[in-house]
């Protein structure tokens, strides 16, 4: 077993770290902007194909840890360390899936196409329906919320281990490091 993670691994969790933030911000910058104005529309056109491209990474993402696997856990950790550590990816996984997933669902639902910045075009194979698209939109936010913050407790556990605990959790997802 590696003791830290491959250079790509490291690569794609940072992306996906940088894009997560980013589409948050971008929800808020189309804020600024009035209904139908080509700003609001241009924000979530962006907001939509790094939605897209978030949803790419994280597929290459678990396959890349299903054929490399992860570094072991530090031996001091206790077992239910090791449970709550498991948990919190499988949650984390799970919600980077879930969120693009939805995010394309509710443009579908609202009976646009999917643009990939221009390059390509997915046109929805559903019925416009405005009600599921809402329902599907609380969702996506939700999901949203509680990625921030997972995230931040990931990050806090990862800063824990490398302060408080001296271990090298947090050493192996940085870039330029190859762990203990």
């Amino acid at each position: 077993m590696n003791p830290t993670y491959t250079s790509a691994q490291k690569a794609i969790h940072w992306a996906v770290f940088l894009l997560v933030i980013g589409l948050y911000g971008l929800t808020y910058v189309a804020d600024i902007f009035p209904r139908n104005d080509p700003g609001r529309a241009l924000v979530w056109w962006f907001h939509i194909s790094f939605g897209m491209l978030l949803f790419a990474l994280i597929i290459i993402r678990i396959g890349l840890r299903m054929i490399l696997g992860t570094p072991g856990l530090p031996r001091e950790m206790s077992e239910l360390e090791r449970w709550v550590a498991k948990v919190a990816h499988i949650a984390l996984y799970a919600l980077l899936v879930a969120i693009p997933v939805l995010g394309i669902l509710v443009t579908w639902y609202r009976g646009d196409a999917l643009s990939f910045f221009g390059l390509f075009t997915i046109p929805a194979p559903v019925s416009t329906d405005s009600g599921t698209a809402r329902t599907l939109r609380e969702l996506h936010s939700l999901c949203a919320n509680l990625i921030l913050i997972l995230a931040g407790l990931h990050a806090a556990a990862a800063l824990w281990h490398h302060y408080v605990r001296r271990d090298d959790v947090l050493k192996r997802m940085l870039p330029g490091t190859s762990g203990s």
